[in-house]
């Protein structure tokens, strides 16, 4: 359906600007666009690989048993059924640091195993378990010290304080993990 809309948007603008007589201006913002959208692939590739590769070797040197710890008081309230030195428990610290610094890309391939070493441990396999939900609702709410992917595309687009954003950032996602949470644990999220 949204291809749709998209393709039907692209030749109403198509039709329109040949018919105005600005097809030069037309052709100009096509080529413009796909330059723009390269130079922010690019910007957004380098950005993933370097701290997925950071990440990578953050968890082989044993940076996911330090981080497990220190994170562990919070995430033992917010997952009680989980053993604490369990892989699923890891993961989600894992996750949950990566999204910290802001690298929610970064921090997707920790959660796709978190979810799949939670999905294992439940103890029904056709129903979503509490700890599924909670962490679904904490990786979606993606809380960020240092919202780092941001910063850097907005240093790309020209910004002189890229990171002027922190304190909305702070409130808006410490905000949308509170509610976030206490929905998930009003409505079962904690059973």
């Amino acid at each position: 359906m949204i291809n749709r809309i998209f393709g039907a948007l692209i030749l109403i603008s198509a039709v329109t600007g040949m018919i105005l007589g600005r097809g030069s201006q037309l052709a100009q913002g096509v080529l413009d666009g796909a330059a723009d959208s390269v130079k922010l692939l690019t910007t957004m590739a380098g950005m993933i690989l370097l701290w997925s590769g950071i990440m990578e070797i953050a968890e082989r040197g044993g940076f996911t048993a330090v981080m497990s710890r220190v994170l562990s008081p919070a995430l033992r309230l917010l997952f009680r059924g989980l053993p604490r030195d369990s892989r699923a428990m890891k993961l989600i610290s894992m996750n949950v640091s990566a999204n910290l610094l802001g690298l929610g890309n970064a921090a997707t391939p920790f959660g796709l195993s978190a979810m799949k070493e939670l999905k294992r441990l439940s103890p029904r396999d056709d129903t979503a378990s509490g700890d599924m939900i909670t962490f679904v609702v904490m990786n979606t709410a993606s809380i960020q010290l240092m919202p780092t992917m941001i910063g850097a595309l907005r240093q790309m687009y020209g910004s002189r304080e890229p990171f002027v954003i922190l304190p909305c950032v702070w409130i808006s996602s410490a905000c949308a993990l509170t509610a976030g949470l206490t929905i998930a644990k009003l409505f079962g999220g904690g059973k």
